[in-house]
């Protein structure tokens, strides 16, 4: 019996000594361990800033277009022929008037020398007619018949040269001649191109605007385009017509502005980034885009202030760079402007705003600021579509 308590005794030591590892292994270590982890501050996250800015800006209506030539041809012969002779290069500009290409005429030539001598016989039996009217040796009917021969005549002389004048191509306007399809000695049908023609200053860009917009748009309005190819460079123009219709389809109206094309950068066909100008420019507080955080929740902002003071101390000078904390707050947007975004409420002018690295931040983190981190603003100065 002595040897049974012993045995008992012994064995709910070891029991309790076996709960209270547990309890303290799985138990009050992991609660321990989470609370000295709590209290441990968080690591101070770098960001960069950009301050919040007052601008002026004008309403805009942004759109996506396509150039066009204020005139432009496909150059290509009445009738058909052999080319004998060129007289421009590829991409030349040329004047209005200026031959451009010559199609073999040797068979009209020789028929307009022919045709000439039929005239000229006519004319001269048309003169004797006249002398024997006059005399009373010849009817007037025998008159009558020599008149309408030479006017035959003359008539066929006058189509001749206008065949010839058909095998020589000239430049309706003033532009600049693409590239060249056709070569010497090649026969050409009627209708065939051969390069087309252009003329590029000023230069059209069509565009479609929505029907909600149309109450806005006036002509004479300006206008800002962009390009792909030159993307630092805006060129100006101004609205100078409004299709007649909304299409059916698309409830768009199409919309004819022109453009200054001094250098002749822009060419027919390129796309081009379109804004008209209305209304009265207003005074907006704008940020740039990477310094929004966009969710599905709302739009947002992470602004960077100085941390609170210990209680009791006094905080004469201004926070170091690493004891800063960001505020996180909702913002409501207006336009966009390329790389900027306008601010209609939320953010006031003067603020610094978190513009970089805000993935790692959330409201009252510890920040250092460090605005080598910035990216590079875009160039582009138009909203894209």
């Amino acid at each position: 019996m002595r040897r049974f308590l012993i045995f008992s005794f012994v064995f709910l030591l070891l029991a309790g000594l076996a709960g209270g590892l547990g309890y303290f292994q799985f138990f009050f270590k992991p609660e321990m361990i989470k609370g000295i982890i709590a209290k441990v501050p968080p690591p101070v996250a770098t960001v960069a800033v950009t301050e919040a800015k007052k601008e002026e800006w004008v309403e805009r209506i942004p759109a996506v277009g396509t150039f066009r030539a204020v005139q432009g041809i496909e150059l290509a012969p009445q009738i058909g022929g052999v080319i004998r002779a060129f007289h421009f290069d590829s991409g030349q500009e040329v004047a209005k008037g200026a031959l451009l290409v010559e199609l073999d005429d040797s068979v009209e030539q020789a028929d307009l020398k022919s045709n000439l001598a039929t005239l000229k016989n006519a004319d001269l039996a048309l003169d004797r007619q006249r002398q024997l009217i006059t005399g009373g040796s010849t009817s007037r009917s025998t008159l009558d018949a020599a008149e309408a021969a030479r006017d035959q005549a003359a008539a066929a002389v006058e189509r001749t040269r206008a065949l010839i004048a058909q095998k020589a191509l000239t430049a309706p306007f003033a532009g600049r001649i693409g590239l060249r399809r056709a070569d010497i000695g090649q026969y050409v049908s009627p209708g065939t191109g051969i390069a087309s023609l252009q003329q590029l200053d000023p230069i059209y860009v069509d565009f479609p605007v929505p029907e909600q917009a149309i109450a806005e748009l006036a002509t004479g309005q300006a206008v800002e385009v962009i390009v792909d190819a030159w993307p630092d460079q805006t060129f100006t123009g101004k609205v100078i017509s409004l299709d007649a219709r909304v299409s059916a389809e698309t409830r768009n109206l199409i919309v004819r502005a022109e453009i200054r094309n001094d250098a002749k950068r822009l060419k027919p066909g390129m796309f081009a980034n379109v804004a008209v100008l209305v209304g009265k420019a207003q005074s907006l507080v704008t940020l740039p885009r990477t310094g929004v955080t966009y969710s599905l929740y709302g739009d947002s902002v992470y602004v960077v202030k100085p941390a609170p003071a210990a209680p009791g101390a006094a905080q004469a000078a201004p926070a170091p760079a690493d004891q800063m904390i960001v505020e996180r707050r909702a913002v409501k947007l207006g336009d966009a402007r390329g790389a900027r975004v306008s601010i209609l409420s939320g953010l006031e002018a003067g603020e610094q705003v978190v513009s970089e690295g805000q993935s790692k931040l959330m409201a009252g983190a510890r920040v250092r600021v460090d605005n080598s981190l910035a990216l590079p603003a875009a160039i582009n100065p138009l909203p894209r579509q």
